[in-house]
């Protein structure tokens, strides 16, 4: 087995305190950093380059290119593909779209895909049908999705998804469960998932982690963050 550890944030197009957002990312010490709302713009391309790079990591995919989700990496992961994709747009609703790769950490190797799901029900439910179908396509034994799915675990579009692959947060509930809002989270509707065979040590917001902070968490985007640790099979 091999310990990857995957972070889901959502990071509001790097509008609040970017400091503290790299503060929050480098004291998780992820491999896999799973961004929504990355900068989509002007400059995006820099923007998203500056946060990782403050972070200690580098820029695998996504951003502008996938209508704001992302994917940030450490130098563990050597990247095989990645691939952007543009979800069918609703007239009136904003674009979606998906940021998904293949890399191998040491002997795993892993699909990933980082989601922004629909602020409508329906659409939202199409969406969540649609990413199970991206990663059953990736041709992998093994993957993990996340993101901000705008909806709680007894939603439809989060029941979905949690019906086929495994919901991080309720087999290792570890740290805090709730991510929205900052100042007073109430509500989970970010999450990161795993397919079968995939050993989830732990799974929650990092409240207690050293070199985290509630100043910096409050401070960094309107999201809470959420940290899985898992042991992904080799070979």
């Amino acid at each position: 087995m091999v310990p990857v550890k995957v972070l889901s944030y959502n990071i509001r197009s790097m509008r609040d305190d970017t400091d503290a957002l790299a503060r929050v990312i480098s004291a998780c010490a992820p491999d896999l950093v799973l961004i929504q709302e990355a900068p989509r713009f002007f400059r995006w391309r820099k923007k998203l380059a500056r946060l990782a790079s403050a972070s200690g990591l580098v820029v695998l995919t996504g951003g502008g290119s996938a209508a704001g989700p992302a994917i940030l990496c450490d130098l563990r992961v050597t990247v095989e593909r990645t691939e952007d994709v543009l979800l069918p747009l609703t007239p009136g609703q904003h674009r979606r779209g998906f940021a998904t790769a293949v890399v191998r950490i040491g002997g795993a190797r892993l699909g990933v895909l980082s989601c922004h799901l629909s602020l409508r029900k329906d659409e939202r439910y199409d969406q969540a049908g649609m990413l199970l179908d991206r990663l059953a396509g990736m041709g992998v034994d093994h993957a993990v999705a996340g993101g901000d799915l705008n909806e709680r675990p007894a939603g439809p579009a989060f029941s979905r998804v949690a019906d086929s692959l495994q919901d991080c947060w309720a087999g290792g509930p570890t740290g805090g469960e709730d991510t929205w809002t900052r100042t007073e989270p109430h509500q989970r509707i970010d999450a990161i998932f795993a397919t079968k065979g995939i050993q989830v040590v732990g799974c929650g917001v990092p409240h207690d982690l050293p070199g985290i902070t509630e100043t910096d968490l409050r401070a960094a985007t309107d999201h809470l963050p959420v940290l899985a640790t898992l042991e992904v099979p080799a070979g």
